[in-house]
């Protein structure tokens, strides 16, 4: 009843004259409030001083007002600034109209007809009404507001799991949410001791007693909230896997660091995306000469605007070196980066100095030039082409950055003095089947080979697999079909992917950069590898969908150089451990500098002839690139690759 009342009420306006008449009615009473205030709440002296014709007088002046200036033309509900004027000039022009009548009355002597009212009582009665109209309008207005707000915000029925500090903490903080209104049906809990209790009013039940068809379907929960300090990655796995098999919104709180002044506040209360389903057990290092070994030094980073390079340039910052070199060759990008980063640095790390630099790490003079002005002490190179299928179209261009690109800044890291060369790789290096793999197993093969040559530089490789959230991975392209509503788009029903964040691959990388002796590939224990297909169907789930019903998954084949399993070590690799049980380091074979510089001299002569005789030479580099499904396949002969054991 309560509802339909509401509803019928809300979608009809009520009728301006009833408006009008009201205001009228409201002229008529406050008046004869007025003549009490004025004369002390006095029976007998309202009476003397008041006559029917003050009233007569008084609202026929405000109901000619009413109409000139239209003050009742408006919705009520919807009462504004422009509606609250209109009756302040109501009001002022009634005021200044009953003072000249007053005065008119005692200067033509026919206060007699009592059409004037008292001075005192035209105060009174003109603030009291201005008052009056408008309180009455705001009144309407809130109730409306009060009334439709009930009736749009519908209340979302939710579980928080977890009974423990941070799940009544986010009970009250949902509770105290002005833009939604929820009902905290259940706390989801683990703990066999607080099973069937009651927790703040509400009940904790365990999750075995939870997530069954029976009580899912009784409960009506719509959402579950993961209330977890220190969630490890496997468990927050588990958690929403059972809530996307029941069709269950889940999202998770942050991290108590991340909270506003140590208050959580609703809108933190994230949704779970695909990316926090992918995370492993982060890999901690607690190696205190990290910073020690980066302070007050001379960094440059090549790439230093895509997404491992800016990332790294974020973390060199905290370890307050001197100086920090942003090598780039997109502007766009590097600018965007700049006005980032001169903000931390203004706030955080005023002494740090940075230096942006546009230019092509393919061109030596120039390369040279840098070096030369900046004499950097350690060199970050994560400057590369990275997309297989393009490259696969184009290898020469992928010789040109991957190949030739890293000669020139090692070269340089060599003839101008750097301690440390650190160069980001790839899996995709790892036995190739597609050229940018082979040409960062050559850039690998050059550095290690140079390191062998000299004591000036130490060359330092970091190999891992595909990082959550960079430019152009499978994620991102994931979320984009998805929005578009579908299908989404996946080469092989087995293809195998292994991922980590971007700011692990880069504590990586510093690390390797502290730790590295020279000649070292540093790989992760990465854990287990992921199918895509997985990816994309829980991605479908996280976005509010089902698979297949409302968006398909679409095979559309390996594309050119694609493999379906990703390897971190080559098969004459083995590993050998480090401090740190995660990292690891590869033993691989050593190769001759003056014949690996002879063979890629040869590639880089090449570069400009038929993209094949590029390719072959490559394979002559790397024996173990072995092309697929791509049309490079038919140098695969025992004619035409050089056998190396």
């Amino acid at each position: 009843m309560y509802k339909f009342l509401v509803n019928y009420f809300t979608k009809r306006y009520l009728p301006r004259w009833i408006v009008l008449l009201f205001d009228i009615l409201t002229v008529v009473v406050i008046l004869q409030v007025s003549f009490f205030i004025r004369f002390g709440f006095n029976f007998e002296e309202v009476q003397k001083n008041t006559s029917l014709n003050h009233f007569i007088a008084t609202t026929f002046l405000y109901t000619v007002l009413f109409f000139y200036f239209k003050s009742y033309s408006g919705i009520i509900r919807y009462s504004g600034l422009e509606d609250t004027v209109k009756i302040f000039k109501v009001v002022v022009a009634g005021g200044i109209i009953g003072f000249i009548i007053s005065f008119l009355s005692e200067y033509f002597n026919f206060a007699h007809l009592k059409i004037a009212l008292p001075k005192g009582v035209i105060v009174i009665n003109s603030l009291l009404l201005m008052f009056e109209l408008i309180a009455t309008r705001l009144v309407v207005r809130s109730i409306y507001t009060i009334v439709t707000n009930q009736k749009e915000m519908t209340v979302k029925s939710v579980a928080i799991y977890g009974a423990g500090g941070a799940g009544l903490i986010t009970k009250n903080t949902l509770l105290r949410d002005k833009k939604n209104k929820y009902s905290v049906c259940y706390f989801i809990d683990d703990n066999k001791y607080l099973s069937k209790k009651v927790l703040d009013g509400v009940t904790v039940i365990r999750p075995n007693n939870f997530f069954t068809p029976k009580f899912i379907n009784k409960c009506h929960v719509e959402e579950v909230i993961i209330a977890i300090e220190d969630l490890n990655a496997k468990k927050k796995n588990e958690i929403v896997e059972k809530c996307l098999n029941y069709n269950i919104k889940v999202r998770i709180i942050p991290s108590v660091e991340r909270w506003v002044n140590g208050e959580l506040k609703s809108d933190q209360i994230k949704e779970v995306i695909i990316e926090d389903l992918l995370e492993r057990e982060p890999i901690i290092i607690n190696n205190n000469y990290t910073k020690e070994e980066l302070t007050n030094k001379v960094i440059l980073v090549t790439g230093a605007a895509g997404s491992i390079g800016s990332e790294i340039v974020r973390q060199l910052v905290s370890k307050e070196p001197t100086k920090i070199i942003l090598f780039e060759q997109s502007e766009s990008p590097l600018h965007e980066l700049r006005m980032e980063i001169n903000s931390l640095l203004s706030k955080n790390y005023p002494k740090v100095e940075l230096k942006y630099v546009v230019g092509d790490i393919r061109n030596v003079t120039f390369v040279e030039k840098v070096f030369d002005k900046y004499k950097p002490n350690i060199v970050f190179h994560a400057a590369a082409y990275k997309h297989v299928p393009l490259m696969e179209e184009y290898p020469s261009q992928a010789v040109a950055t991957n190949v030739k690109g890293t000669k020139n800044i090692a070269d340089a890291s060599v003839k101008f003095g750097s301690e440390k060369f650190v160069m980001v790789s790839t899996d995709k290096a790892v036995n190739p089947t597609n050229v940018m793999g082979a040409t960062k197993r050559i850039a690998e093969i050059y550095i290690q080979s140079l390191s062998e040559t000299q004591k000036t530089t130490k060359f330092i490789t970091t190999r891992f697999g595909n990082v959550l959230g960079s430019n152009g991975s499978v994620i991102p392209m994931f979320k984009k079909q998805i929005a578009s509503g579908g299908p989404i788009t996946v080469t092989h029903k087995d293809i195998t992917r292994y991922f980590m964040t971007i700011p692990e691959a880069c504590q990586l990388v510093l690390e390797a950069g502290v730790m590295g002796k020279g000649g070292e590939i540093f790989i992760f224990d990465m854990g287990e590898s992921v199918k895509i297909i997985d990816v994309a169907k829980k991605m479908i789930k996280l976005s509010g969908y089902n698979y297949p019903e409302d968006i398909d998954i679409v095979f559309s084949g390996l594309r050119p150089g694609e493999k379906l399993y990703e390897e971190l070590l080559a098969t004459k690799e083995n590993t050998i451990n480090t401090y740190h049980p995660k990292i690891m380091l590869a033993k691989i074979r050593l190769e001759d500098h003056v014949l690996v510089s002879t063979e890629i001299s040869d590639l880089l002569f090449k570069i400009d002839s038929d993209k094949f005789d590029v390719v072959k030479q490559m394979k002559v580099i790397v024996p173990e690139f072995i092309s697929n499904n791509s049309e490079f396949c038919v140098l695969d002969s025992v004619d035409n690759v050089k056998k190396t054991v």
